[in-house]
């Protein structure tokens, strides 16, 4: 059995991105003390995500813990040795920590029959850069005996926290961890407001922004070195994930529509848009971007409200995976910006709206209060970027501008949802590029960016 010993290198403390030091060259990952209660009361734990925002590093986490091996099946000899006798790996002692399982797809059915004889906790944990459930052929092989949770890019809160401790030490629970934005938004909105630290200057919010959260990127300055990294990445994703799921003729394709995603990130989700851009039949280009969301270079928010009435739209939006690779996608800089590049500007506002929901959504997946996300729309045109509703029904929403100052007009959707919603609606926040916490109107504020994490 191969196990990896490559650490994901991250960006040292500070409001800019600097390469990593030894010393902090891997960040404490929040979803760690989730998978630790998890592994104590479900038999089967997938986590999955993108190539390389360090499912491997989690999983030799775990596997110290526990004191077992991991089962690497991105290695070429284990992973012969596994589909030749999928069986003898299944019936290994608990727990049973495989990375990639995908490419080893009889290791699922073998692990279905060890299910049969013994359903105790924490029997198996296994990792995957592709989504879990979009794939029936696997994803049935263990139908009501899997949890499936999602491992991001690193999230903001994290590049704060170097992972400095020792697992001998103990590792944090889940109540330990400090409160989330989503946390405060849901139960305590007030609590954000009342947040006097410095905001973080524009230009350090854009730097982020275009960094975005990949691991082994986030050490690299913008330019060259970085594009190439994307370049490789996109190529890597597709030529090879792609491909194993299924053999395309027009593979050539998928980096058009990969862009044409990335013009419209933020966006409402219309394939017929895209067909036409790249001048392909629209059933043909739905199923590609299905195909680009499978291995987590994209994801779609769905639409919130259809139960209010008939004019909230049911459309979804679609999202890049990680703003720093919708920037390169995008050819977005700081020169650009700088410039300010109207064009420039313009993407650089939907970049932000992506770069603020993927923040959230990450912080959902280690949230002491979960949450379904989703946007809201109307026919008539009054959005919120971002909606949070609870399992008891309350909801909460964030909207996102790329501006310095926020007036009133880019409050109508949040009115509009609050007035709707009553009782329901805990609260809703404007994020914007200025500097200043304020009330804008009855349980709606206005927050810098950077109260997401700080």
């Amino acid at each position: 059995m191969s196990i990896s010993s490559t650490e994901d290198p991250g960006p040292g403390r500070g409001s800019e991105i600097r390469p990593p030091s030894p010393a902090s060259s891997s960040f404490r990952r929040n979803l760690l003390s989730v998978l630790l209660e998890l592994i104590d009361s479900e038999p089967v734990l997938v986590i999955n995500g993108a190539r390389t925002v360090g499912k491997s590093t989690l999983l030799r986490r775990l596997a110290l813990h526990h004191q077992s091996e991991v089962v690497d099946l991105d290695d070429l000899a284990t992973r012969q040795a596994v589909t030749a006798d999928p069986t003898f790996f299944a019936a290994a002692p608990s727990p049973v920590l495989v990375d990639e399982f995908q490419h080893v797809p009889a290791l699922l059915d073998a692990i279905k029959a060890e299910l049969n004889r013994d359903l105790r906790p924490g029997r198996f944990v296994l990792t995957g850069s592709t989504r879990y459930l979009t794939m029936p052929t696997l994803s049935q092989s263990l139908a009501g005996r899997v949890h499936v949770t999602t491992l991001w890019p690193l999230a903001q809160a994290e590049l704060e926290r170097p992972d400095s401790y020792s697992l001998d030490d103990g590792l944090p629970s889940r109540q330990q961890q400090p409160a989330t934005f989503v946390d405060q938004l849901m139960d305590d909105p007030e609590s954000l407001v009342a947040i006097r630290s410095p905001a973080l200057s524009r230009d350090d919010v854009t730097r982020r922004v275009l960094a975005g959260g990949f691991p082994l990127v986030l050490g690299r300055p913008e330019g060259p070195a970085r594009s190439r990294w994307f370049r490789d990445y996109v190529r890597t994703v597709i030529e090879r994930d792609v491909l194993e799921i299924r053999r395309i003729r027009q593979r050539g394709l998928l980096p058009l529509i990969l862009r044409q995603l990335a013009a419209r990130t933020g966006g409402i989700l219309k394939a017929s848009d895209i067909a036409r851009a790249v001048k392909q039949d629209q059933n043909l280009v739905g199923d590609f971007i299905q195909l680009l969301e499978t291995v987590f270079l994209v994801h779609r928010l769905p639409a919130f409200g259809r139960t209010l009435n008939s004019r909230v739209t049911a459309s979804p939006k679609v999202h890049l995976v990680d703003s720093g690779l919708g920037a390169y996608l995008l050819g977005l800089t700081e020169r650009r910006l700088v410039a300010r590049d109207p064009a420039a500007l313009t993407e650089f506002g939907h970049l932000l709206e992506t770069f603020v929901v993927n923040e959230v959504i990450k912080q959902v997946g280690w949230s002491q209060t979960y949450v379904e996300p989703a946007h809201f729309r109307t026919s008539s045109g009054q959005e919120v970027d971002l909606v949070i509703e609870a399992d008891d029904g309350r909801v909460a929403a964030v909207e996102v501008k790329a501006g310095s100052r926020v007036p009133g007009e880019d409050l109508r959707g949040l009115r509009v949802l609050r007035d709707k919603l009553g009782s329901r609606f805990a609260g809703g926040v404007v994020l914007y590029l200025g500097e200043r916490s304020y009330h804008a109107d009855d349980q709606i504020s206005v927050l810098p960016v950077d109260r997401l994490w700080t």
